[in-house]
């Protein structure tokens, strides 16, 4: 093991700061051998590693040490650079079945953005490996530990994958985002009433130092009590003045008891869309700053980590009646997590909630307008998912013509986007795979020979997880771990006879964004659970209507490719 984290280490990029480690090895518990920060020169890691002492103990407790590395390692105090977009890389060598359950922690990992890599051995136990790992592929097997140089080639592929090139003449610059949407959430119940005056002023002072405009930062506020109520949208104002104006007429609301969870959802739900104004899918930081004074009645658990998977940077500020450990499950992270005796000591929290709102980073070369950006690469990895049941073999063919119109504003002959299509009924028949053709025209002449396939029951769910599975993977053609946008339109004419609802967020879990189009057969319901917002649930009387919803599509899919002029630097957000 020794060896191979040496090897490893040694095609690295450590001296220049590019590349960062930390080793921590356990059994009962963990022990931080070294932190992301502790070294800065390939020489002392690789000294340090030669010496490392064998720990000994039992149990195996692979969950609670993957607990410690979500809580204690993969921190900005800890040496990471999350915030700043830095590929977060775990990689796991594991020689048994843990004693504890590693279900949760590997879960919050990977909602931290955690790429996770296992190997194990055959003493291992392959599903808890595939359960860790941040995909299928990434779940490795030797038959022992000396036989890891077999496999470190492979492991070298994928983490080299990870990296977004910058030239080395530009000078890392940290920046605040150019733009903004912040969404505040007030605290309005009977409890706040003495402490609203200072909440008010506290937005003020902070909007005060707000870039504000519609290009720029958005503002939002909303009030929550039993129930949430929006004063304003993130597109209501677009100027400094309007926005403090509104904040200092803010009439506290009243009432009890305090549901923060429903606060919570309903921001998810109405305020972080692109109706009321957010920015999210054009890569817009969106960031959601809680003003809290107590308890909550409800559950915040599941509100919260839905906030977190659509990346949404919470800011929790807390008084001494406020529950700490909900706050924390609710902020983006611990140090996300502010307090204050009082509302009306809040002034002393406000430079610090600065600092949390403007880590950004920016690649530019100071001395010329020439600006090497680090961003996505502009494509997109588009998939297909066409209902092929007996429902539909008279729509079928409106919905080939759908698909052809939508391949005809891709680009796809430069490489930049990729096409799948599958047709599924009782189960997923793969036509092509994203990287089967490399031009557009390959692909519309498959689509216009395509045949219905037919069959029944209509087995969505199986069909979800069947692309999370063998499409949205790297041997398939998918660059997810290349940073490119990775999409799923959904055709759907009827409901679905299994359950949806497991797989359609495991590939939200990926950050796969699916767009769903039923007919009047549908279960409006069922789509909105499978869509990855609401907004992108659409519907038509039947599949002959398809072109009515055309534009909406084309806008939507548009918005993720985060384009890049060569003249402006563009900001990488949180």
């Amino acid at each position: 093991m020794q060896d191979f984290v040496q090897r490893v280490v040694e095609t690295l990029s450590v001296d220049d700061n590019k590349d960062r480690v930390s080793v921590v090895q356990y059994s009962r518990d963990p022990a931080v051998q070294f932190y992301l920060n502790t070294y800065a020169t390939k020489v002392e890691i690789l000294d340090i590693v030669r010496g490392l002492r064998h720990k000994g103990g039992r149990p195996l407790n692979t969950g609670a040490a993957l607990q410690y590395l979500r809580n204690n390692v993969f921190t900005a105090s800890a040496g990471s650079r999350r915030l700043e977009g830095v590929p977060q890389v775990l990689i796991l060598l594991s020689g048994g079945r843990s004693s504890d359950s590693v279900d949760a922690p590997a879960s919050a990992l990977k909602q931290l953005g955690v790429l996770t890599f296992v190997i194990g051995t055959k003493g291992s136990d392959r599903r808890e490996l595939q359960k860790i790992s941040h995909d299928d592929n990434s779940a490795l097997s030797v038959s022992d530990f000396t036989d890891l140089q077999r496999i470190q080639q492979q492991l070298q592929s994928s983490l080299e994958a990870l990296v977004i090139d910058v030239t080395p003449e530009s000078p890392t610059v940290l920046v605040e985002p150019a733009q903004k949407d912040i969404v505040f959430l007030l605290d309005g119940s009977d409890g706040t009433r003495n402490g609203f005056p200072a909440m008010r002023d506290f937005v003020e002072k902070v909007v005060e130092k707000l870039n504000v405009g519609e290009s720029k930062d958005r503002v939002s506020v909303v009030q929550y009590s039993s129930d949430a109520e929006v004063h304003f949208d993130l597109n209501t104002y677009t100027t400094k003045e309007d926005i403090v104006d509104s904040v200092r007429g803010l009439r506290h609301r009243g009432g009890r008891p305090l549901n923060t969870g429903a606060a919570l959802q309903y921001v998810r739900d109405n305020v972080f869309t692109n109706s009321a104004g957010s920015r999210r899918l054009q890569g817009v930081p969106q960031i959601l700053i809680l003003l809290n004074g107590g308890r909550s009645f409800d559950n915040v658990d599941t509100p919260a980590s839905v906030l977190k998977q659509q990346g949404i940077i919470v800011i929790g500020i807390g008084t001494r009646s406020s529950d700490s450990g909900e706050l924390r499950k609710i902020s983006h992270d611990p140090n996300y997590t502010l307090s204050v005796s009082e509302f009306t000591d809040l002034p002393s929290v406000q430079e610090q909630l600065t600092s949390l709102m403007s880590t950004g980073l920016v690649m530019a070369t100071p001395m010329t307008p020439t600006v090497t950006v680090v961003t996505h690469p502009t494509g997109r990895d588009v998939v297909f998912l066409l209902d092929g049941s007996d429902g539909t073999r008279t729509g079928f063919p409106a919905m080939q013509d759908f698909v052809q119109r939508v391949v005809e504003t891709l680009s796809v002959d430069d490489n930049k986007d990729r096409v799948s299509v599958v047709q599924y009924s009782r189960d997923p028949a793969v036509q092509f795979y994203l990287n089967t053709y490399a031009t557009k025209v390959e692909i519309l002449d498959i689509v216009r020979g395509l045949r219905h396939k037919g069959g029944r029951p209509l087995n969505t769910g199986a069909a979800l997880q069947y692309l999370r599975n063998n499409v949205f993977t790297a041997s398939a053609g998918s660059r997810r771990l290349e940073g490119v946008p990775q999409v799923l339109i959904l055709l759907s004419g009827g409901r679905s006879s299994d359950s949806v609802d497991a797989p359609a967020s495991a590939l939200k879990q990926l950050g796969v964004l699916t767009f769903v189009i039923g007919t009047k057969g549908s279960d409006r319901r069922e789509l909105q659970k499978i869509s990855h917002d609401d907004n992108s649930a659409l519907s038509v009387s039947d599949f002959t209507d398809l072109q009515r919803i055309q534009q909406q599509l084309q806008s939507s899919l548009e918005a993720l490719v985060i384009d890049v002029t060569p003249e402006s630097p563009t900001v990488l957000g949180m």
